[in-house]
């Protein structure tokens, strides 16, 4: 187990972690102003489920892979800035109506819940990033450091879902408000476009 100490102060560093500006918090912003805010929340849960998948190859000791590879740091992350790329693509593309009808007709659930994984999982800096952050709250005395990295991923993604929600809330609220006007929508389209080429640039720089 992880003692309360050590919670809390993993607890108010994941908190500011997750506010600081990131690809993942962007990314929600963005869709959720596009798309909307219940759009937003099923993207931040594909996004959590990434999170579960980086936490269980910290817990494997697999994230090494990512650290040492060269190729399968770049394999990923190339996939990573192709999959945004393709979404700035159908942001531009995308008439001023688009927002409003077509596209949230279109987009299921699934769609949205999808998305998030795949912005999540295809960012290797993730895991990396965990095997940096979690060794340090963990203890020998408080058990496995398996089951302990599992703990603190555990309540990395609770603090995230919490944080990214409500930034989704919000900027689904400024959307809504939005949207009602059709330039509105077009230029909505258009900054979701910029964001999305934007994080693909970064990524594609990202060094081990």
């Amino acid at each position: 187990m992880i003692d309360l100490d050590t919670a809390v102060i993993f607890l108010a560093a994941s908190a500011l972690l997750a506010l600081a500006p990131g690809p993942d918090n962007i990314f929600v912003l963005a869709q959720s102003i596009v798309n909307g805010k219940a759009a937003g929340m099923k993207i931040i849960l594909g996004l959590c489920t990434g999170l579960v998948v980086h936490t269980a190859l910290v817990a494997l000791g697999l994230s090494a892979v990512f650290r040492t590879s060269v190729t399968a740091f770049n394999a990923l992350k190339y996939c990573g800035a192709a999959y945004l790329l393709f979404l700035s693509y159908k942001a531009f593309s995308a008439s001023s109506s688009t927002i409003d009808t077509s596209e949230r007709v279109r987009m299921t659930s699934w769609q949205f819940y999808r998305r998030g994984i795949i912005m999540n999982i295809t960012n290797p800096k993730v895991s990396i990033f965990f095997m940096a952050f979690l060794p340090q709250f963990t203890r020998p005395a408080n058990g496995p450091i398996a089951l302990q990295f599992v703990l603190l991923g555990m309540m990395f993604i609770i603090v995230t879902f919490a944080v990214f929600g409500a930034i989704s809330l919000l900027a689904g609220t400024i959307g809504g408000w939005i949207v009602k006007s059709e330039k509105g929508e077009k230029w909505l389209n258009r900054i979701a476009g910029t964001v999305f080429i934007s994080l693909a640039v970064k990524l594609v720089l990202t060094d081990r």
